[in-house]
C-alpha cells in the first residue's frame, strides 16, 4: 500500500512539471504511459492524479499503439468538435448580409442606420436564429475579410478634364526654375487653430494616470481668439516659413508671408535670384481667381524687381500642393496633444518642427491687422503688369515688375 502512494506522489509530480508545456495529445499520451507503467489499478490512480476521464486515457492508449499522426496535427482526421460554420450552414451568409454595404433605406438590412458593434451583430444573428456570441462574430468578421474602417479623404469630385497636363505643367515649370537656380516656393494657409487651453489631437508621452488637462468645451477665448498659420515652403532647399496670423486670413497676409520668407530666408540662400515661382491652391486667400492676390503680388515684384510666376493647382486637388504633406504635416505631427496655450506657444511649436531628412521651420507671429473685403478695382487690374501662360492662363501667369515703380 505505501508503494502505491510513492507511486501516486512521483506521477503527481511528473504530471505537475510537464502538463502545462503539453498540448492536448501530448497530454493525453504521457498519462495514457503512465497508466501503462503503473500497471494494475493504474487506470483509475492516473485518473484520479490528472483529472483526466478515463475514457480519454483509454484513447491515450490506443493512440500509444498507433501510427504517430503528420506533424502539427494533434487529433486524427475528423477528430474534435465540428466548425460552427459547417453546423449552422446559413451563419455566414446571414452575417455578410448585416454587414456589406447596401443602398440608404433599405428596410431588409435591420443595422443599416446603426453602428456594427461586435454585441449588435450577435444580437442581430440571435434574432435570426444563429446561437453565436461576440466573439465568435469576431473571429467569423475576419473570415470574410471584415475590419473597423474609418473614413478616408479620397474622392475630389469631377475632374477637369486638363488636371493631369496641369499638374505636368506645374512639373516642368518647377523643374526649370530649379535648374536654372531659382527659388521655387509652395504656399498655403493652415487650418485656423484656436488658441488657449483647449484639446489638441493625438496623444503624447506623459506619465501613466497624469493627462493633460484641457478645457472641457471648444469656446474661443475672447482676446486670444485663433490664429492662421500661413506657410511658405521652400521646394529646394526643404525649409518653410511661417507667419502666425492674428486678424483676418487675406491676400494682403498671403503676400506679406512671403515677403517674410524672402528677407528672412530667401534672400540668404538665393541672393542672386531674379524670378520667383509659386505653387498654390486655386481657391483661399491665394486663390486664382482673387483680385487682391494679383495686386498684392505686383507690389511684391515692383518691391522686390522679381518676376512672379504662378502655378496654381486645379480645383479640388489642393492635397498635392507639395506645403501640405512636407510642412503642414510635420507641424501638426509636433504639436499633437499639445494644447496651443498661447500665441507665443504656437509660434514656438512650429519653429521646433524637424524630420530626419532635414526639414528646418522658422516662424513669426503676424501682429498686423488685415482687413476682410478690401475690393480692387477694374482700373488697377488693367495697370497690372500680368501676362498669362498659353496654357490654362486662368491658372498659370506672371508678374513682372513695372518700370519706376521698385
Amino acid at each position: 500500500m505505501r508503494a502505491l502512494m510513492i507511486d501516486g506522489q512521483a506521477i503527481r509530480l511528473r504530471w505537475d512539471a510537464v502538463s502545462s508545456k503539453l498540448d492536448e495529445r501530448g497530454r493525453r499520451l504521457f498519462a495514457a504511459a503512465e497508466v501503462r507503467a503503473a500497471g494494475r489499478g493504474g487506470l483509475a490512480a492516473v485518473s484520479g492524479i490528472t483529472g483526466l476521464a478515463r475514457s480519454t486515457l483509454l484513447r491515450g492508449l490506443k493512440d500509444l499503439d498507433a501510427p504517430a499522426l503528420p506533424r502539427g496535427r494533434v487529433r486524427r482526421k475528423g477528430g474534435g468538435r465540428r466548425r460552427l460554420t459547417v453546423r449552422d450552414a446559413t451563419l455566414l451568409e446571414d452575417l455578410r448580409s448585416l454587414v456589406e454595404p447596401a443602398t440608404v433605406g433599405d428596410p431588409m438590412r435591420p443595422l443599416l442606420w446603426v453602428s456594427k458593434s461586435l454585441d449588435k451583430l450577435a444580437a442581430a444573428l440571435n434574432k435570426m436564429g444563429h446561437a453565436v456570441s461576440a466573439n465568435t462574430v469576431r473571429k467569423l468578421l475576419t473570415k470574410l475579410g471584415f475590419s473597423r474602417q474609418s473614413n478616408r479623404k479620397a474622392d475630389e469630385g469631377s475632374h477637369h478634364v486638363d488636371r493631369d497636363a496641369q499638374f505636368e505643367h506645374i512639373n516642368a515649370k518647377v523643374q526649370a526654375a530649379q535648374a536654372a537656380g531659382q527659388p521655387v516656393i509652395s504656399v498655403d494657409t493652415k487650418k485656423k487653430e484656436l488658441v488657449g487651453n483647449f484639446r489638441n489631437g493625438g496623444s503624447d508621452y506623459r506619465p501613466k494616470g497624469e493627462p493633460q488637462r484641457v478645457n472641457v468645451h471648444d469656446f474661443a477665448d475672447k482676446e486670444l481668439g485663433k490664429v492662421a498659420p500661413y506657410g511658405v515652403y521652400d521646394i529646394t532647399a526643404n525649409n518653410g516659413w511661417v507667419s502666425v496670423g492674428v486678424t483676418h486670413d487675406t491676400a494682403e497676409f498671403a503676400v506679406a508671408s512671403i515677403r517674410l520668407w524672402l528677407e528672412k530666408m530667401g534672400r540668404k540662400r538665393y541672393p542672386d535670384a531674379r524670378e520667383l515661382t509659386i505653387t498654390a491652391d486655386c481657391g483661399g486667400s491665394n486663390g486664382a481667381r482673387v483680385r487682391l492676390w494679383k495686386l498684392k503680388l505686383q507690389d511684391f515684384a515692383d518691391e522686390t524687381g522679381l518676376t512672379i510666376h504662378v502655378c496654381h493647382y486645379p480645383p479640388g486637388t489642393s492635397k498635392w500642393n507639395k506645403i501640405e504633406h512636407r510642412l503642414f504635416c510635420h507641424i501638426t505631427q509636433n504639436w499633437r496633444a499639445r494644447p496651443l496655450t498661447d500665441r507665443v506657444a504656437v509660434v514656438e511649436l512650429i519653429a521646433a518642427t524637424s524630420t530626419k531628412t532635414g526639414l528646418r521651420v522658422e516662424s513669426a507671429l503676424d501682429e498686423r491687422i488685415y482687413e476682410k473685403g478690401v475690393k480692387v478695382s477694374d482700373a488697377e487690374m488693367e495697370a497690372l503688369n500680368i501676362c498669362g501662360d498659353a496654357f490654362h492662363p486662368e491658372w498659370n501667369y506672371t508678374i513682372n515688375p513695372r518700370t519706376g515703380k521698385s
